[in-house]
């Protein structure tokens, strides 16, 4: 369940797949023609309050407009999702499936990232307010905490390539410009900071 940031409608999620919006004086809207085929386990408003989010047992995530239009729908996982959450901006979907693992996904349903694997299915799943954190908790108990930060991010991927781009012969010049600005990670310990260039 999960109530519409401004108070004004609530989605629910049922094990016959279907996903209801309820207005605050009772009335309800039944997005059944495109129902989930499998359980649905998980629905969620955008911050922003335009998309809503569905998610079930088949490992399908479906989008809706606030008015209930079905806008996207995309093969997740390949078990059962759990949770499913927006970014803060409404730009990322997480997914936390029996898998154990995180995903995240654009609006149209490109994978942006898969979160490292977990040890037993993941219940839940959540982005911390300034968005560069992402919480997910395990059946077993355990709470995992990733940082998503994009200049941090953006700089593991670019320590890993910087050295194969400048050097093989076979990328492009432009491609050589790729992590051109983006600063490197220095390693100290277990933690990390940023050296703009």
């Amino acid at each position: 369940m999960s109530f519409s940031p401004d108070g004004q409608m609530i989605a629910t999620a049922y094990n016959d797949g279907n996903i209801k919006l309820w207005s605050p004086d009772g009335q309800v809207k039944t997005l059944e023609e495109q129902k989930h085929e499998g359980a649905a386990n998980s629905v969620n408003f955008s911050p922003n309050g335009q998309t809503i989010a569905s998610a079930d047992d088949k490992g399908i995530v479906k989008l809706w407009s606030r008015d209930g239009q079905l806008v996207n729908t995309f093969q997740a996982h390949n078990s059962s999702i759990n949770d499913v959450r927006f970014s803060m901006d409404s730009q990322i979907i997480a997914t936390a499936s029996n898998d154990g693992n995180v995903k995240l996904w654009s609006l149209g349903g490109q994978l942006r990232a898969t979160l490292p694997s977990l040890d037993g299915l993941v219940n839940n799943v959540s982005f911390s307010p300034d968005g560069k954190t992402i919480a997910a908790a395990t059946k077993k108990g355990t709470i995992v905490l990733w940082n998503i930060d994009l200049d941090y991010l953006l700089a593991i991927s670019c320590d890993r390539v910087r050295d194969y781009l400048q050097n093989n012969p076979n990328v492009s010049d432009g491609d050589r410009l790729l992590c051109e600005g983006i600063g490197e990670l220095e390693k100290d310990g277990e933690n990390h900071s940023i050296i703009n260039n």
